[in-house]
């Protein structure tokens, strides 16, 4: 798990199993895996898949234990932070921006990668395990989405993302993702 702190612990999951090795294609957005976009309220608003081998749960249930995970740990990277004097009740809502937060964490199968604009829109993309650090990557799908989404005339704050030049350029970029 990392934080703003630059701390990092390496793997939530053992080290004794090794990683998987890195997919075919590399460079060719095999290493992206799927995206959330959760607006600040937690309804999805956007999950693509492009590479998941395996699927467990319903897109519903999945979607509610991912913005689930989300909340309990921005919470609990709230309380647990150094710098603040002031950690009140564990799971009390923060504004966007307030408490410590994290970045990414990684499993042996998968890597996590997190960023919450300070209106509240969560992104989420899941890639390869032995993937770099995707803040720029985030940013850059966050002004895709501000871009091609919220400056469309057509959208309506809070629905589903239907928006097919959004997906274009979503889909061209990541596939240049290492």
């Amino acid at each position: 798990m990392q934080f703003f702190s630059g701390s990092s612990l390496t793997s939530v999951a053992p080290d004794s199993t090794p990683a998987p090795a890195a997919p075919p294609g590399t460079g060719t957005g095999a290493n992206a895996q799927l995206i959330y976009i959760f607006n600040r309220n937690g309804v999805c608003l956007l999950y693509r898949e492009w590479h998941r081998p395996l699927r467990t749960l319903a897109r519903n249930q999945d979607q509610k234990l991912m913005f689930g995970l989300l909340f309990s740990l921005r919470s609990f990277t709230a309380k647990i932070d150094p710098t603040s004097t002031e950690n009140g009740n564990l799971g009390a809502p923060l504004l966007p921006g307030q408490g410590c937060s994290f970045h990414s964490f990684k499993t042996n199968t998968y890597k996590l990668n997190y960023m919450e604009s300070p209106s509240g829109i969560k992104l989420i993309l899941l890639t390869h395990p032995r993937t770099g650090d995707q803040r720029d990557a985030l940013k850059h799908i966050y002004s895709l989405y501000v871009e091609y989404v919220v400056k469309n005339p057509l959208y309506a704050p809070g629905s589903p993302i239907k928006c097919e030049l959004f997906n274009k350029h979503l889909d061209q970029y990541v596939k240049t993702l290492i």
